[in-house]
């Protein structure tokens, strides 16, 4: 247990020997096939060692997200019970070790490239670049999770030679990793507008990247629309405020030096092309559906309804026995009626041909309609109102396309067909009281009429962005039942530390016990 979970090693990757991913898997899962591994095989691995926290699964969606961000962010309804807003150990201890487990892959990335001679580093540069981008993405989710993490020396077993006296991680300030991975990425995205591949690499990268399948101009796009992404999170803080409004300026204005994905092709995915393998979703169904985890929450149902948005019909589905009528379940009723109201089959719940039982669901990274709120808040703070009114215009747009583009994907058809909307439809929603952006008074309506396209885009397909983004924008006055049981009686700031990590890294961890509370904010939520 000590050495799985705090000095953080992991398996070598295998080879994605071909383009059919049984291939992939036959030698990721025998190692032993393999004479030696090489940069291209470990960005592989380390792709692949993450894939469970992309890619829709029943164990983080039934064991992690059922119980802290879906609750958290009122995507879901539920059933009041005790201690129901303090992140349960199962979740805490699994998010942490997969992750480190993700450091440790990270690390011999770093470890082979460093061993390569000048000549094949400058040939083979791309992985590195592609490999600290994905890093990154999901070192800013642990951020945003946990706060401080032990980073810069994590995962450092094997490139210690095995010495597990060397390899006890010290905790870095989430501030500084923000800004080693921001400084990164912005060289990254200078780096990539000039890169060649010789054809012998670009072949290998094609077959390799899991991600973008050796398209640079989708890795330029990753790039910016995370830095974007990045940007915007700390942008409300001293440290980073003037340094955010400058890098974001330099990308919304210049797509040609740093483009960013403004359209659902340009999605950045983990698309399914085969059933069945390792790289496909692991029983969304079940993780989605059980115990009633897809249940509508009655403020994401009411919005939807009163504004006839239309993506009601593709993100949701009425009950069994509603009779085509939408409803969620209020967080406020006491716990007994709640469950007599479940026992109706009345409720509404997430539309299972678009999203559980949809088997070509992809695990998403960035979508367009993320990336144009982003934009939106940027030009809305720099009293750019025309600008800011398109981009959150075009998000509305862009979402519905993205829902309309997963129901397309599906192979099921138990839910009812979705009413397709027309044109005329869109512009009516653009129009409504609560939707137009012209009729909100204020710059803070116009946040709340951004942070609220969030929540709707993101419910519970990107639940971790979606509690971020809640908790950065404070706009939504969620109101949630009171929890009289535990001191932490409403969500938490933050999640706490796993407790291995008192056990087996105290000298460490110690540096950081003041801030391990559920109310300790993240650096970057200060309203």
């Amino acid at each position: 247990m000590k050495i799985k979970i705090i000095l953080m090693t992991g398996l070598l990757a295998g080879s994605l020997a071909g383009c059919k991913m049984s291939d992939f898997e036959e030698n990721y899962t025998d190692p032993s096939k393999l004479p030696e591994t090489t940069v291209g095989k470990q960005f592989t691995g380390m792709i692949f060692q993450n894939r469970g926290d992309v890619l829709p699964s029943y164990w983080n969606y039934f064991v992690i997200h059922r119980l802290t961000s879906n609750r958290y962010n009122q995507a879901v309804g539920w059933v009041n019970v005790e201690n129901q807003y303090v992140p349960g150990s199962a979740a805490v201890n699994d998010r942490w070790n997969r992750y480190y487990q993700f450091v440790a892959q990270y690390r011999e990335v770093e470890k082979v490239y460093a061993g390569l001679s000048d000549a094949e580093k400058n040939e083979r540069r791309i992985y590195m670049i592609a490999a600290a981008t994905y890093f990154y993405d999901f070192t800013q989710q642990m951020i945003d999770l946990y706060g401080d993490l032990p980073w810069s020396q994590a995962g450092m077993l094997s490139t210690n030679g095995g010495d597990y006296t060397k390899s006890y991680p010290a905790y870095d300030q989430a501030e500084s990793i923000y800004t080693k991975m921001l400084d990164d990425l912005a060289g990254f995205a200078d780096e990539l507008r000039t890169i060649s591949l010789n054809q012998a690499v670009e072949a290998e990268f094609k077959t390799q990247d899991l991600i973008n399948w050796g398209d640079i101009d989708m890795w330029r796009k990753y790039v910016n629309s995370l830095r974007l992404r990045m940007l915007t999170r700390v942008s409300g803080t001293g440290g980073f405020g003037s340094r955010a409004k400058s890098e974001i300026n330099a990308i919304l204005s210049n797509p040609g030096n740093y483009p960013i994905v403004t359209s659902n092709a340009d999605n950045i995915t983990f698309r399914i092309h085969e059933l069945g393998t390792l790289m496909s979703a692991t029983d969304f169904q079940s993780g989605l559906e059980d115990w009633d985890g897809n249940i509508a929450g009655k403020a994401i149902i009411d919005h939807m309804l009163d504004n006839n948005d239309p993506r009601l019909s593709y993100i949701f589905e009425p009950g069994e026995n509603a009779e085509g009528a939408y409803m969620g379940l209020d967080p406020l009723m006491n716990p007994s009626a709640q469950n007599e109201l479940v026992g109706t089959l009345t409720l509404s719940r997430y539309n299972r041909s678009t999203i559980s039982r949809n088997q070509y669901f992809p695990g998403l990274l960035v979508t367009a309609a993320e990336v144009h709120l982003l934009a939106a808040e940027y030009y809305l703070r720099e009293n750019l109102n025309a600008q800011a009114r398109d981009h959150y215009e075009e998000a509305i747009r862009q979402s519905m396309g993205f829902y309309q583009f997963l129901r397309s994907l599906s192979n099921n058809s138990e839910s009812p067909a979705p009413v397709v909307p027309t044109a005329a439809d869109m512009a009516a929603y653009l129009a409504q009281p609560a939707i137009s952006w012209d009729a909100a008074a204020s710059l803070d309506d116009r946040i709340g009429l951004i942070a609220r396209q969030k929540w709707l885009h993101l419910n519970v397909v990107q639940p971790n962005e979606n509690w971020a983004e809640l908790r950065r924008l404070d706009a939504l006055g969620l109101v949630f039942r009171n929890d009289d049981s535990n001191q932490q009686s409403q969500p938490p700031s933050r999640w706490m530390y796993p407790g291995v990590e008192q056990s087996f890294n105290a000298a460490n961890y110690s540096a950081v016990q003041s801030k391990d509370k559920l109310t300790t904010k993240i650096f970057w939520d200060v309203d």
